[in-house]
Parts: structure tokens; sequence; C-alpha cells
């Protein structure tokens, strides 16, 4: 028998090794020949090839700091024009990126222009990598961006969106101006309608003291079209009655309504006031021979009120003017003034309503033409029959304000109305008594939803009765004494009336606070921002 020819295997020692340290080598051999072909096979499918050439270079990435160096020739189109005329154009937009959201191969943006919204797409293609993607992706909310794109149909309507029908294909996005990571609210959560309670909210002092970012909601940007629109139609009526616009000072010499409410500022060597109303600069236009004159202004009020419709500086709407025989003709233009407002808010901002409305639901504000015009004691009488004790010279008290507004709706169907002939004794000493009633004035208050909107009256024009009523007043003479004096070389009869602008805005809209139809609302708690 032949001797096996095998080769002797040394260990690390020098000496061949054992039968068993021979079968635990081979074993480890066979291992690692099977982890070998393991990795070999898994290779392609856990490392794919580095994508090296960016297919979008050119096409993404952040835009230098503008700073006026060149004037490039591109055509930027609003969102608002992104309609299906506009499809299959290539189109240049800024907006801001206001949410983003990446799946697999694509990348959904919503891009905001003020009120309006609409979809974009971008989606790794020929002409879009990966690393553009990614970029797009990475954008922080509420950053300002370029987007140049096609236009395309949608075959769903996109209903998150203002613009449903199209969606913006993305084929270059520049970063113009960065926002930051962290942002103190998110627009969503301040846009959620207040019927959403499944959802986080955003809390009215939040709101305020990041007023920049609140601002941005579509909802505000309605709101504050809309309260343009109370000036420009307030503007417009009284310009074709011939009425003058005026600007009268609101640093003046003493308080314009008397009482401690009134602010009091350091003036040089002296002090002053900040105006509480114009009314004493309306009514020496009317003296100077103006005839009809209204302000769109700031008024000061120093009042401790913590409600939801004061504030201690708000924008006031005044109007005076003269008439020849009857101050209900005063009152006349001032209620086909506030049909016009309604009329023309109805008519222009249709799409701003519905904004607000889908945000803060309320009822559509109803109003009659001509205005419904009540006198005081059928007010005390409807009041009475509904269980309000109250004496025939009793002022409203808020609640008998709103109660009164809810029983004119359901009996009148309107949410505004003219109270006319108020007691003299809750009405300034320069209130015209009612020549036949004297417990009674020639003074009139309008109401919206039940909350006053304009109170006014005739003026005295008489200096000598004027001074008369103020004696009854308990007015010290001398503090008042250029006051009257204006009214000492001629002056017409003349009435008017001053108006709250974010009231009116509020009251319209059916909104529960005046603060949401500020700007920036200054009350007794907040000077900021």
């Amino acid at each position: 028998m032949d001797k096996e020819n095998t080769e002797t295997v040394l260990g690390p020692d020098g000496q061949p090794l054992s039968k068993k340290a021979l079968k635990k080598l081979q074993k480890d051999a066979e291992k690692a020949a099977k982890k070998a072909e393991y990795k070999a096979a898994n290779k392609p499918a856990q490392q794919e090839p580095v994508e090296t050439e960016d297919v979008s270079k050119g096409m993404y990435g952040n835009r230098p700091m503008i700073q006026s160096a060149s004037r490039p020739d591109i055509t930027f189109l609003d969102v608002n024009s992104l309609t299906t005329s506009q499809a299959d154009k290539k189109v240049w937009i800024r907006a801001r990126l206001q949410t983003s959201r990446a799946k697999g191969k694509q990348c959904f943006i919503v891009l905001r222009q003020q009120k309006w919204t609409v979809q974009a797409l971008a989606a790794v293609g020929k002409e879009t990598s990966k690393q553009m993607l990614k970029f797009i992706a990475s954008i922080n909310k509420e950053s300002i961006v370029d987007v140049e794109g096609f236009v395309r149909k949608v075959d769903q309507k996109v209903e998150s969106c203002t613009q449903q029908d199209v969606e913006l294909h993305c084929h270059q996005v520049w970063v113009v101006s960065s926002a930051e990571p962290q942002l103190p609210l998110l627009i969503e959560d301040a846009s959620r309608p207040e019927t959403d309670s499944s959802m986080a909210k955003v809390n009215q002092d939040t709101r305020l003291d990041n007023r920049i970012l609140d601002l941005r909601t579509t909802t505000n940007q309605a709101i504050f079209r809309i309260t343009a629109g109370v000036c420009r139609f307030f503007r417009e009526h009284l310009d074709s009655l011939g009425f003058i616009e005026i600007h009268s000072p609101k640093i003046i010499s003493a308080a314009s309504e008397g009482g401690a409410n009134v602010f009091t500022v350091s003036y040089f060597k002296s002090k002053a006031f900040l105006a509480q109303s114009p009314q004493l600069y309306k009514q020496m236009c009317i003296c100077s021979d103006f005839d009809k004159v209204y302000t769109v202004g700031a008024v000061f009020r120093a009042e401790d009120s913590n409600t939801h419709r004061h504030l201690t500086e708000f924008v006031g709407l005044d109007l005076e003017m003269s008439f020849k025989f009857h101050y209900h003709e005063v009152l006349q233009v001032i209620g086909d003034m506030f049909i016009n407002i309604f009329k023309g808010l109805r008519d222009n901002f249709k799409e701003e309503i519905e904004t607000v409305n889908r945000q803060y639901p309320s009822e559509p504000f109803k109003f009659l033409e001509p205005s419904l015009i009540l006198e005081y004691p059928e007010a005390v009488r409807m009041l009475r029959e509904n269980g309000v004790e109250m004496g025939d010279e009793d002022d409203l008290s808020t609640p008998a304000e709103k109660l009164l507004g809810r029983l004119v709706k359901a009996k009148y169907d309107t949410d505004f109305y003219i109270l006319d002939k108020f007691p003299l004794a809750v009405r300034p000493f320069y209130t015209m008594p009612d020549p036949n009633r004297p417990k009674y004035s020639n003074s009139y208050d309008m109401f919206m939803r039940g909350e006053e909107i304009l109170s006014g009256a005739q003026r005295i024009h008489d200096p000598a009765f004027l001074t008369e009523r103020a004696k009854e007043h308990g007015i010290a003479l001398e503090s008042i004494k250029a006051y009257i004096d204006s009214f000492k070389y001629g002056t017409p009869p003349h009435a008017g009336g001053g108006i709250g602008m974010e009231r009116v805005t509020m009251l319209y809209l059916g909104l529960d606070n005046i603060r949401k139809t500020s700007l920036f609302p200054r009350d007794p708690k907040r000077l900021t921002p």
C-alpha cells in the first residue's frame, strides 16, 4: 500500500499541526470564503455608485445678497396670476416657502405671496438632480425664494392652495433671503380655523408678540385689505359730496374732550397732550368756511380699559359738515356713507371676506337701505319689554347695547342701525338740546352687531348758549375759552361724528376682538412691537 502524499502544515511554532488543528483551520478558511462571496454578491445593493455629476448645477442654491449691483432681465409673475391660462408656460415667481414635504424622488412645496398660495413640485429627472432635491427639501420655512418653473394643469384640485387648478414644476430654485430654522410660531398653526380643536393653535399674546409673522397669514392679509377698503369707501363717498380731507394736529395744548383720559407728553419746557379727538379742529374748519370736512388719523384715549373693543390708540374716521335747517341733513349723509362702505366691502372684497370666514366663521353682515333710525324712547321701551330696568334718561350699558342689537336684528333683520335723540343728561355740554323735548338732544349713535361705532351730534354754534351750557355742566370757562371763542365770528349750524375704524372692520367681519383688526395694537398692557 502506497503512502498517502500529504503536505505537512506547520503552526506558528514551526511544529506540524495536529489533525484537529488542521480541521479547524479548514473550517475558518471556508467561512472566510463564504463571507467574501456574500459581500461581493450584496455590494451593488448596499453601495450604489456615487453620483458624481450634478446635472442641476447652476440651477439652484443661495443667491448672493441683493445689493442692487445689477438688474437681470427677469420678469416675475404674481402667484394669483397662475391659472390655467398660463398652462405650460415657463415663469418666474418670488414668494415665501410656506411648507415643504419630501417623499422619495419628489419634493412638494407651497409658495405663498401675501394671501395667495400655489403648490410647486420638484422631481428627480434628466434636469433635476438628487442634490437639487435635497437642497430644496432643506430650505427653511418662511424663506424668500425665486422659483422658475412650468405652470401645469392638475388632474385634481389642490384644495390646500388658493391656486387650485395649477401647480408649478420647478426648473430653478434660489434662496433670496433665508429665514431662521426655528420660528416662534408656525404660519399653518396661526391659520387654523377656530372651529378646529384637534390641532395646535396660537394664542393672542403669542401672535401679537410676533406680529410680523402673524400678519403673514392669509387671513390677516385679507383683514387689512378689508380695513383699507373701509377707509377707501369712506373717502370716496365723502369726496363725491364735496368734502375736503383735513389733517389736524395730534399734539395739543389742552385735553380735547376734557376729563382725565388723556396722555400727557413733555413738550420742550412745558407739557402737551395727545389728541383724544379732532373735533375742535373739525369745528374750527367749519368756522373757516370749509363747509364739509373729514379726517383719517390717530386718536389717543388714556382709558385703562382691557376689553375686547377698547384701544389706547386707534384710527379715527371723523367728519363734520354744516347744514341748512336740520341736523338730519347730516344724519342722512352719514347713514348713506355707511351703506356705501357696506356695499363696497360686499361687492369688492368677496374673496377676502370668504378667507376670513374660513378661519373665523360668522353670519354675513346685513343692513337696510335707507338705514334704520330708532329714537331713544323706542329703544328704552324695547329693552324694558325684555326685562331691562332703566330710566328714561339713563345711558345704555354695554349689555343693554348688545341686547338691543339682538332685538333690532330679530325685528328689522339688520345689523346696522342709528339711535337718535339721546337724553341730554348723558351727552357732552356742547350738544344741542332738542327744542321740542328739553330732556333729549339732537345727538345720535350708530351701531353694528349691537356695538357702538359712531357717536355724534349737532354742536352748539352760538357762543352765548355754549357758555350757558358749560356753566350748567360745572365746567371752568377759562379752560374752554379758546373753544368758545372759535364761534364768536359767525358760525353755520353744523353736526358730525367720529368713527373707530378698527371697530367697523371687527364688527363687519363678526370678529371677537379689536386686536385682530389693529395692525400693531396699543392697549394698557401693550406698547410693543
